[in-house]
């Protein structure tokens, strides 16, 4: 998951994160994958499909390549990797 620049939608409920996986990879031929944006509580507000296929799947030898044309693909700015929050009464007590 990453944090993307923020992004109000239709309803004024700003996305902040970037949630997607492969959800179908045809091997030399194409990538599905399946996207939600989220919000500060990582509640649903959009999700979807884009297909990766010709010279964008050719180009597509790590991970990070895939993160950019998925958020090039939405217009959407990531900002950084998610960072889950640190438990505060975990570390209050030590």
């Amino acid at each position: 998951m990453k944090e993307i620049q923020p992004v109000t939608m239709w309803n004024g409920v700003e996305g902040i994160y970037l949630n997607a996986w492969g959800s179908n990879v045809t091997l030399n031929t194409s990538a599905v994958f399946s996207y939600n944006i989220l919000n500060a509580s990582q509640e649903r507000l959009v999700e979807g499909i884009l297909t990766m296929t010709g010279e964008a799947y050719t180009q597509w030898t790590i991970d990070q390549y895939a993160w950019d044309w998925i958020a090039e693909q939405l217009n959407l700015t990531i900002i950084g990797d998610y960072v889950p929050p640190v438990d505060e009464v975990k570390s209050s007590s030590i």
